[in-house]
């Protein structure tokens, strides 16, 4: 059955990325390329996931495998120039909730779709479009933060890295004041980083 899954490494302490991120700098300050040293192993060019080894690998390619759809925000999508046309998943589609198309979208194997009304329809076309996998949201705080709000995942994927970042963007704010009951499935550790899945109870 399709499921929508959010997945994204996380400190310890909660951030996702560092401040002052942005096209020339995507990842920020505070040297958070440390929280996805589990994707890229001792390697810092290619394909991500490339240097992945043993369980980490194991996580990473399944997440790929089950992907029919991307969900991205609007942010996320220009701090990474649209991934040059093509996702490191594949050609499949993404949907991009923005209130309006960028004028130059980079061409490539991933066809992208800009949402102007709202998260709820972004994930209804993205699941259209999956089929019978995943959709797949990427990363972004704001557009994790809406899902949440909106009931609108079925499964939270967490990779704690091993580390304290300080300060930078964090995951869980601007939630208000609801609480969403998370179930367990599966911990995978690893070294430098424990792999969490969470299943939402609705």
């Amino acid at each position: 059955m399709s499921k929508v899954v959010f997945d994204i490494s996380m400190s310890l302490d909660g951030f996702i990325a560092g401040l002052h991120d942005g096209p020339d700098n995507p990842m920020g300050d505070n040297g958070v390329e440390a929280l996805h040293k589990w994707i890229w192993g001792n390697r810092t060019d290619g394909v991500p996931g490339d240097g992945a080894t043993g369980a980490n690998r194991e996580v990473l390619a399944e997440l790929k495998n089950t992907t029919g759809s991307i969900v991205v925000g609007r942010r996320t999508y220009d701090i990474v120039d649209g991934w040059g046309g093509t996702h490191p998943f594949g050609a499949m589609p993404a949907f991009v909730v923005s209130k309006d198309a960028p004028e130059n979208v980079p061409q490539g194997g991933t066809k992208f779709t800009f949402v102007a009304d709202g998260i709820k329809s972004a994930i209804k076309q993205a699941k259209t479009a999956a089929g019978k996998k995943n959709v797949y949201v990427v990363g972004g705080a704001n557009v994790a933060q809406q899902c949440i709000k909106a009931g609108l995942l079925d499964e939270m994927r967490i990779h704690i890295a091993h580390l304290l970042l300080g300060e930078g963007i964090r995951l869980f704010d601007h939630l208000g004041t609801q609480s969403t009951e998370l179930d367990r499935t599966k911990v995978v550790d690893s070294p430098g980083v424990t792999h969490l899945i969470f299943r939402v109870v609705k």
